[in-house]
């Protein structure tokens, strides 16, 4: 997605949430490269349930090898005729691909100054983008950042109804082995988040 890289995160959480999704965006994206998985590995658990999740993952970067890992996103995701699961919100809800979903955050992309990347082929539903997508809707990357109840609007229309089952997918997949740890990671994180803007008016 295309940015303005003059804006920043403003308060601390919501820098560690744009982290967060960050975060996820880029490893639901492509195989991580090696120094992603270095900065992953480096990442400290903590007693809380997202601390523990976020160590798991640690920990399976650190035994993961990048070809291996490059090889499992492969088989999870695109595979010779289809990956294992199909990471975009119309198939999720539709059981098709580019369906009313796209459409309509299509129609909010463009209503918030959000453009899809030059060179990126993929539908904007992808999994990734929209993390992508939240990310810079709490940075203000795309233009200023929006309010915890826009931020929700957006996340409950193109997140809360297929994203948690998505990740619970990813977290269970037979051929997951790094990804599942991300996986938990992710469904762990809109836990809190959903909870977050259950209290957002």
């Amino acid at each position: 997605m295309q940015a303005n890289p003059a804006t920043n995160a403003g308060t601390d959480e919501s820098f560690l949430r744009a982290r967060f999704y960050g975060l996820i965006a880029a490893l639901l994206a492509s195989p991580p490269p090696e120094e992603l998985l270095r900065r992953v590995a480096a990442l400290k658990p903590d007693p809380t349930p997202l601390g523990s999740a976020l160590g798991e993952l640690a920990l399976a970067a650190m035994a993961g090898d990048p070809d291996d890992i490059a090889e499992e996103f492969q088989t999870l995701f695109i595979g010779v005729t289809g990956g294992e699961l199909v990471p975009y919100a119309s198939w999720y809800l539709t059981g098709f691909l580019q369906e009313k979903p796209l459409a309509a955050l299509r129609d909010d992309m463009a209503r918030l100054g959000v453009e899809r990347s030059p060179g990126v082929s993929e539908p904007e539903d992808h999994a990734a983008s929209l993390f992508e997508i939240m990310q810079g809707l709490i940075t203000g990357l795309f233009d200023a950042p929006l309010t915890l109840r826009e931020q929700k609007a957006f996340y409950a229309a193109h997140m809360e109804s297929w994203m948690p089952r998505f990740l619970a997918d990813l977290e269970q997949a037979g051929s997951a082995r790094f990804y599942r740890a991300v996986g938990k990671v992710g469904r762990v994180f809109l836990d809190i988040e959903t909870q977050a803007f259950a209290m957002v008016d």
